[in-house]
């Protein structure tokens, strides 16, 4: 997964540290221009410059903190996230030949036959998630898939949610195409339900224009490998 900086509009030395800036907001999400400073060994006012020459070209966008509870003293930093228009910058590895190609699928083969293609394409990711099982067993069934799926470029990580573990795919490479052909979507949701081992359920997909894929796992994380149960996958609508 490459990505230009000079696409950002950038002056040839500002080129890689807004490629840098740009990567950090895919790989973490949306964040504000101090965890940037941080994160990037920059100067805020330096992190501050980019970030508004990004937004001025559509790049990025400023968005508000959401408040939780009583609000504190002083005004909430604002968080920093890719547009479409920015997300476009990273390679895709689908183009319109790929989409072309699934519609004569569909067009011969009927929904289903894409449904099946698309449940083939994620297969290897089982084979990814057991090698990492097995080589850092420490590791939550939830991480280890989220460093499978980063090995595949899709940027994922865990974090706790209100009822159980969040796996959050800050970015899919593939996003173009599932915006047209959803199995893409239904085929990973069904294998990640299989590998933990319970009904997982998707909140939010970036093919359909939500910042980060988001997949709700109920329950409380287990550790030391995958879950010998396996429970059967409902067909969800992404």
């Amino acid at each position: 997964m490459e990505f230009d900086g000079a696409h950002l509009g950038a002056p040839l030395g500002d080129a890689p540290t807004r490629e840098r800036v740009a990567r950090s907001i895919l790989e973490n999400g949306p964040s504000t221009a101090a965890a940037l400073a941080e994160r990037l060994d920059l100067t805020a006012a330096a992190v501050r410059r980019h970030l508004d020459h990004m937004i001025a070209i559509g790049a990025i966008e400023a968005r508000e903190p959401r408040v939780h509870g009583t609000r504190g003293r002083g005004r909430p930093a604002k968080s920093f996230a890719l547009t479409e228009s920015g997300r476009d910058q990273f390679d895709q590895q689908y183009d319109d030949l790929a989409v072309q190609a699934l519609r004569f699928l569909a067009e011969t083969g009927g929904d289903h036959a894409v449904l099946e293609f698309a449940r083939r394409r994620v297969a290897d990711l089982e084979t990814h998630y057991r090698d990492i099982v097995e080589a850092q067993p420490e590791l939550s069934p939830a991480e280890a898939l989220a460093r499978a799926l980063t090995q595949g470029g899709y940027a994922a990580s865990v974090r706790q949610g209100p009822v159980g573990e969040q796996l959050c795919q800050q970015h899919c490479p593939v996003s173009h195409v599932a915006h047209e052909f959803p199995q893409l979507c239904e085929a990973e949701t069904e294998v990640i339900s299989k590998l933990l081992g319970r009904h997982v359920q998707r909140l939010a997909t970036i093919a359909h224009g939500d910042g980060v894929c988001t997949t709700c796992i109920p329950g409380p994380p287990t550790r030391g490998g995958a879950p010998t149960t396996v429970l059967s996958n409902e067909r969800l609508s992404s």
